[in-house]
């Protein structure tokens, strides 16, 4: 396992991070303690969860966890989030300073701990002022309760907006953004990434193998079934079959992912993942595992370096597809120069 500073901070974290959705939901708690245990072997010291992930129960899951093994727990660097709905009222949800009041403190009981190490805003919240949510996040700081705080889900603007807000007021500054990043979704390379590098903020992507399609389990024209996610659910949100499998973008990308393992002995979301965790900006790569096998299986990514042409032909079989301008070759054009000057 490597180990990396958790954005422009102190704090040390592992490359993958363990994402505990699956907990209490397609996890039990005994398969939910066996996923912990072999995390923490293998090296890993960054857990991710959040209040809404099945209605507490993950939190409370890691906090059972956390008290009956404290030496594993003191180096484990504990991240949550709080921001979609916990209960029916108005009041219930948003990133209002309300809110965010009770959030945390419901979490940190579910966990069973006096503080956080990373609280996260799960999304962007338009109708709560920015200040609001920042001036909170200062004094959770300053009281104690969380040592940083950060971001998912934001857009390029919206980080950046944040950090110079912060700064601006002289409250403490966001050292992380958790959004979606893998071979398939790699739209944030556009604005996402270059605010993140410009403000020192670490990338924490989560769905890195965009819902098992970077696994390389799914065939063309074949829809999927049995025990899996999309199996289960082929019209699951984002990660939908069928509109997939009409890309030919994706096929580019399994095809490749498929060739390099077969080449190398291991596995495509071993691929995938070591791809990720070298992008520019990443800190720590989620890994979000139903059994304890798709844990072993994606903690070896860890050990995996890939070559330069390994890394150059995965970059280039999932460029994104976008239109001349902004993002195009017209687009790019126009924010870069030559030195020498001239036409």
């Amino acid at each position: 396992m490597q180990y990396r500073t958790l954005g422009r901070s102190g704090a040390v974290v592992s490359s993958h991070c363990l994402g505990t959705m699956t907990f209490g939901s397609e996890a039990d708690e005994a398969t939910s303690g066996a996923i912990l245990e072999t995390f923490v072997e293998a090296g890993g010291t960054f857990v991710d969860t959040a209040d809404v992930y099945s209605g507490g129960a993950s939190e409370e899951i890691i906090g059972r966890w956390l008290a009956a093994h404290p030496t594993e727990a003191s180096q484990v660097v504990l991240a949550t989030k709080g921001r979609f709905p916990m209960g029916e009222g108005p009041n219930d949800l948003g990133l209002s300073r309300r809110h965010l009041r009770d959030a945390l403190d419901a979490s940190l009981r579910r966990l069973g701990v006096e503080h956080v190490d990373l609280y996260q805003m799960h999304a962007w919240d338009a109708v709560t002022p920015l200040e609001e949510t920042l001036r909170f996040l200062d004094d959770a700081v300053t009281a104690g309760k969380i040592s940083y705080y950060g971001f998912s889900n934001y857009l390029g603007w919206q980080l950046t907006k944040a950090v110079h807000t912060a700064a601006a007021h002289g409250w403490a500054a966001p050292v992380t953004l958790q959004p979606q990043y893998n071979l398939l979704v790699r739209d944030i390379e556009h604005e996402v990434v270059p605010a993140s590098l410009d403000a020192g903020i670490g990338l924490l992507p989560w769905s890195p193998l965009a819902g098992g399609w970077l696994t390389g389990k799914y065939e063309r024209d074949v829809p999927p079934s049995g025990a899996t996610r999309l199996g289960e659910n082929p019209q699951r949100g984002m990660e939908a079959w069928q509109g997939r499998n009409d890309d030919e973008r994706t096929w580019r990308v399994v095809d490749a992912l498929r060739e390099i393992a077969d080449a190398r002995d291991v596995s495509a979301s071993q691929v995938a993942l070591s791809w990720l965790a070298d992008r520019p900006a990443v800190t720590s790569v989620i890994l979000g595992a139903r059994t304890v096998e798709q844990l072993s299986d994606n903690l070896a990514a860890a050990d995996l370096v890939l070559t330069e042409d390994e890394t150059t032909r995965l970059t280039e079989a999932s460029v994104p597809q976008v239109d001349d301008y902004p993002y195009g070759t017209a687009g790019v054009a126009q924010r870069s120069r030559k030195l020498t000057g001239g036409r």
